[in-house]
């Protein structure tokens, strides 16, 4: 992913992560998900047990690893992290649950790229709370059994169909994150410019929601590139009009489209005359990889409208043509779907 891109991860993580709320009634959007995790929470809280398992799914930046430190806050126990590709071997994913407490919170990011081998070890982890460990080889190799902690697996995932079945089937509680209505995104801006200690008017609050892409990640980064500019470039009060100019610079438009995104529909339309072209064909031509386009950047140009999938490919939309200001090809001759 380009370093330049305000989808970057790597940008301000530490302010980032001080936005975070750190309880259930600080978390703002999801208010479903937030309801049925409050019951389950205060069941097990007031039963003294460890909470079902948990499987977190959705886009990425809709809060996922908030709401796994927020349960283990709620529950009053540690917060134990790690990933998918950070867990190579069983012996990796052995040394944590070994360190684990009774009704610790365990959450693995991107739970689909666990190794099968991992994967196979966390199975009777998770439903018996114990470890099979392999001593030696060959024919020596012993199996010896140990006693874990009931602890709480939250998995967290943006291709929830990736996670395989077996897997899947041994999470208790399972619910997916939606995008943020443009209301709940504004409380969000609010609530973190009071954080940074910045003050936003209510309609500059409305204008970064509305470019946010429906996601608190990106709403936070973008209120931080404003509040950069609305102190080295106006009286450091967040307006209408500073935070206009702000995203003008940071070539954030009217959707919510940074140049990454603008790059991918400009190729479809003027590479490739509207599409169908390939995933792995459009991702060289905008200089990025086919998994980033596919995450990061597709599912919101597809929940825009700018684009369709074929089983040929992607397809520019009349919507994308009208957004670049492009005219669109005679559709009578069959160019375009």
């Amino acid at each position: 992913m380009r370093e330049d891109s305000l989808l970057n991860p790597t940008i301000e993580d530490a302010v980032e992560s001080s936005l975070r709320p750190r309880r259930l009634e600080e978390f703002i959007g999801q208010e479903k998900v937030k309801n049925r995790l409050r019951i389950s929470l205060e069941a097990a809280v007031k039963e003294g047990r460890a909470l079902d398992h948990i499987l977190l799914s959705g886009p990425p930046g809709l809060g996922k690893t908030t709401l796994a430190a927020i349960i283990a806050a709620e529950m009053g126990v540690q917060f134990r992290v790690t990933s998918g590709p950070a867990l190579e071997r069983p012996g990796d994913l052995a040394a944590i649950l070994s360190n684990l407490d009774n009704r610790d919170v365990f959450f693995i990011d991107e739970i689909h790229r666990l190794p099968r081998a991992v994967e196979e070890v966390l199975y009777p982890a998770m439903e018996d709370f114990v470890l099979d460990v392999v001593l030696g080889k060959g024919p020596t190799a012993q199996s010896i059994r140990i006693d874990l902690p009931r602890f709480t697996l939250v998995g967290a995932t943006t291709r929830k169909g990736k996670v395989t079945a077996p897997l899947r089937d041994r999470f208790g509680i399972d619910e997916k994150l939606d995008y943020y209505e443009p209301e709940d995104l504004a409380e969000i801006v609010t609530r973190s410019a009071g954080i940074l200690e910045i003050e936003i008017s209510d309609e500059a609050a409305d204008l970064i929601a509305h470019r946010s892409r429906s996601t608190p990640r990106i709403a936070n980064r973008l209120l931080a590139r404003v509040r950069d500019y609305a102190v080295a470039r106006a009286s450091g009060v967040i307006e209408t009009d500073v935070a206009s100019e702000a995203l003008e610079v940071y070539e954030v438009d009217d959707l919510g489209l940074d140049k990454v995104d603008r790059a991918i529909l400009e190729a479809v339309v003027s590479r490739f005359g509207g599409g169908p072209v390939g995933l792995s064909t459009l991702a060289i031509a905008v200089g990025e990889e086919p998994e980033t386009v596919e995450d990061a950047y597709e599912p919101f140009l597809l929940q825009c409208g700018l684009l369709k999938r074929t089983p040929r490919g992607r397809v520019a939309t009349e919507r994308a043509y009208a957004h670049l200001g492009v005219d669109r090809p005679d559709t009578a001759q069959g160019t375009l779907l």
